[in-house]
């Protein structure tokens, strides 16, 4: 009896270990996750120049948090490192050091701008740390062959500058236009788009450029105005944006004006630059817009504007750079349900580059995000509206804006 009891226990605690061992085999985990928890990181401009980017941050940080309230991924928690990199690339290395080093996060999600973006791109590249879910839309965030662990989340500015060539080649073909462009892969990126859809069918008469660091751009408006344009874009961000629609109406010019998307906000950039003096500008939209009479009854605005109220209490949900976070923050989610229990570093990057037609809440009608692991560009086209009033109106129909890619 005795050596059938000890055979059978042993029997017993053989198959006990070899059920242990399938369920952990079952299980696969990268820094930072655990049964319980998942480790993210991002940087984020909290102060500095481009600080109108800071409620990206707030956005994403408020979605985890109802997540985590509603049981979290997968059973998991989220635990969202969100530091300031005050938009600065030697802050936003060492934040993103500290967050991969010092923290042990699984992945960098939803890092806004491209100036701390293109700074930490080697590095997480190099630490084979998925880059992933980018706010920013330069080339060099979809370029799977130089930088295979970066995947943006934004329309690609050389893309979105392809637009806007095409939409005044068929409306304006005679424009002589100004362009205002930051100095640095943000701007070049918008104006070699630009180019590319216009070729020598109409006239670049000016390129003018800032630096990030300059205090205003008012010469440079000056200069533009004086060039005889009488089509204006602006590829710059927030702060200068708003001050160039200023300067414009101040000086007396009347061009038709284009906003990049990152800058075409009503409550960071326009309402501080005045609605009088952005009546008319067209830009490039891929969301809905809170606020806009044409969405009014729309449940996926009641729904957003319901979230910014409870989950980010001082931020305005008419802040195009909080619903670009919304969006954003929803492609994580997905991406890391995907992973179901395989949460590796790779197995992220394999679902952050496998996107088919996906759509989050608040993008417009007829947009949808593709990626593949040879193709990183998630969007494939943009929506083009004009400022009326206090809010954009869509001045194109679905599927009839450029081409993305």
């Amino acid at each position: 009896m005795v050596r059938k009891f000890g055979l059978a226990a042993a029997v017993a605690a053989i198959a006990f270990g070899a059920i242990s061992q399938l369920s952990a085999a079952e299980k696969k985990y990268g820094p930072g996750v655990s049964d319980t928890e998942i480790k993210l990181g991002q940087t984020v401009p909290y102060s500095g120049p481009a600080s109108a980017f800071s409620s990206y941050g707030r956005v994403m940080t408020g979605y985890f948090k109802m997540i985590n309230e509603a049981g979290g991924i997968n059973g998991r928690k989220i635990n969202l490192i969100s530091l300031d990199n005050a938009f600065s690339p030697p802050k936003a290395i060492e934040q993103t050091r500290k967050l991969v080093e010092d923290d042990g996060v699984l992945a960098d999600v939803g890092t806004v701008g491209t100036t701390p973006n293109v700074a930490i791109q080697k590095y997480l590249n190099g630490a084979k740390v998925p880059h992933i879910f980018v706010s920013a839309g330069g080339r060099r965030f979809a370029d799977p062959q130089n930088f295979p662990w970066t995947v943006p989340m934004y329309p690609g500015f050389e893309m979105e500058g392809k637009t806007f060539g095409q939409y005044i080649l068929k409306h304006k073909p005679s424009a002589k236009i100004g362009v205002l462009y930051q100095n640095d892969d943000y701007g070049k990126d918008f104006l070699v788009g630009l180019k590319a859809a216009l070729g020598d069918k109409t006239k670049i008469v000016a390129e003018v450029a800032y630096e990030i660091t300059e205090p205003t751009i008012d010469s440079q408006i000056v200069r533009l105005k004086d060039s005889g344009a009488d089509t204006l874009l602006y590829f710059s961000t927030p702060k200068f944006t708003a001050q160039g629609l200023r300067k414009v109406k101040e000086t007396g010019w009347t061009p038709l004006q284009f906003l990049a998307s990152p800058t075409n906000s009503v409550k960071t950039v326009l309402e501080p630059a005045g609605f009088d003096n952005a009546q008319g500008i067209i830009t490039t939209q891929f969301t809905k817009q809170a606020g806009d009479p044409a969405w009014a009854s729309d449940a996926e605005v009641t729904e957003y504007v319901e979230f910014m109220k409870k989950w980010v209490p001082n931020d305005n949900p008419g802040d195009f750079v909080a619903l670009s976070g919304y969006v954003n923050v929803q492609g994580i989610v997905q991406a890391i349900k995907q992973c179901g229990d395989d949460l590796t570093r790779e197995n992220l990057l394999k679902q952050a580059t496998s996107m088919k037609g996906a759509r989050f809440k608040m993008m417009l009608p007829g947009i949808q995000l593709n990626t593949t692991p040879n193709d990183y560009a998630p969007y494939e086209s943009l929506r083009m509206a004009k400022f009326e009033g206090s809010s954009w109106k869509l001045i194109d129909e679905a599927g009839t804006s450029a081409s993305a890619k």
